[in-house]
């Protein structure tokens, strides 16, 4: 059965029973997430579970007293939430950008978490020009209502690209000839004195503690914004605003 799950804080149309959300599946409805009761059993739950790894959708097993909480009909154990968007593959999309003689401005997401810090960077992003917003399938803020209401509707607009392993998406667009900047206070050069008038990529971080090493690890160069007051942090959604427009400054004076 599919409903709008109007108590639901994230307001989002869910699916629930086994059956109904396998042929959710196979109807091609975007999902953007599962949740499901530890230990599901029964004749249908393996097709369930093949159709979600054939489709990489995203899973958690959680107690059956949250999915209750979710809705008090008979789901059988498991909930799937309907994405209001389509996401896009970013292995498909980079090769069209080029084609299109564009230079390439992706802005990769690790773990914003905040569905309002979320929806105000797709917003920034969308109106600099930014081609695609790169985020992993877990960890980061869901793309709801709410998402959508805070990019007054960028979401819809600017492509979203979902990637299972955000390290290897990462190995992907610089072998792809995209030169990496991560936007960290690790940084050892000023936002301002690089180059992005060239085919790149901006990684922002979690709020709470920025990129993840590994990711870290991975970007050509490290980026900071600077600070004089006493805060010793911007906003997320502020910092990637700050830099995407750089970005765009920089390639208007080129064209």
């Amino acid at each position: 059965m599919i409903t709008n799950n109007k108590t639901s804080k994230t307001n989002s149309s869910i699916v629930f029973g086994i059956r109904p959300i396998i042929e959710a599946i196979k109807s091609g409805k975007e999902i953007e997430k599962v949740l499901m009761q530890p230990g599901l059993k029964g004749e249908l739950f393996p097709e369930l579970s093949k159709l979600i790894k054939q489709f990489n959708i995203p899973y958690q097993k959680v107690p059956v007293e949250k999915l209750n909480r979710i809705t008090t009909k008979n789901h059988q154990g498991v909930i799937a939430f309907i994405s209001p968007i389509e996401y896009n593959n970013i292995e498909n999309l980079l090769p069209i950008i080029f084609e299109q003689g564009k230079i390439p401005l992706i802005l990769v997401l690790d773990r914003i978490t905040d569905v309002r810090n979320f929806g105000a960077i797709a917003r920034t992003a969308e109106c600099a020009g930014v081609d695609a917003i790169i985020i992993s399938d877990k960890g980061n803020a869901p793309v709801n209502a709410d998402a959508i209401k805070t990019s007054a509707g960028a979401l819809n607009i600017i492509p979203v690209c979902r990637t299972k392993n955000l390290k290897d998406t990462l190995l992907y667009l610089k072998n792809s000839g995209l030169t990496i900047f991560a936007a960290t206070e690790k940084g050892n050069e000023f936002y301002y004195s690089n180059d992005f008038s060239t085919p790149c990529a901006i990684v922002m971080g979690s709020e709470e503690d920025g990129i993840s090493g590994e990711y870290l690890k991975l970007c050509d160069k490290k980026i900071k914004i600077p600070i004089i007051g006493n805060i010793s942090s911007l906003n997320v959604s502020v910092a990637s605003g700050i830099i995407i427009y750089e970005a765009l400054r920089q390639r208007a004076l080129k064209h």
